[in-house]
């Protein structure tokens, strides 16, 4: 029997909760620009299944892939790591 492999992790901030039992996230990633070499962030949206309706608009979140839940939600609310002030 295959192992299965460890599934990332990643934390962003949640810019919508309009939609039941789903927030969209910001992932934020510093890379280093391939010919100038200066630090660029880049940013990415990831639609992730909320199950409580609990994180909101300005929260910091812990996201997990998992199986896809529809056409765009292949990521999971683990925790909340701070609420929005």
């Amino acid at each position: 029997m295959a192992e299965r492999s460890a599934r990332k992790v990643r934390t962003g901030v949640v810019v919508s909760d309009a939609r039941d039992k789903t927030v969209t996230v910001e992932i934020t990633m510093s890379v280093r620009h391939p010919k100038y070499s200066k630090t660029i962030e880049r940013r990415r949206h990831l639609q992730a299944h909320d199950e409580q309706n609990d994180a909101h608009t300005g929260d910091t979140v812990r996201v997990v892939e998992t199986r896809p839940l529809s056409k765009t939600k292949h990521w999971r609310v683990v925790e909340i790591v701070e609420r929005a002030r």
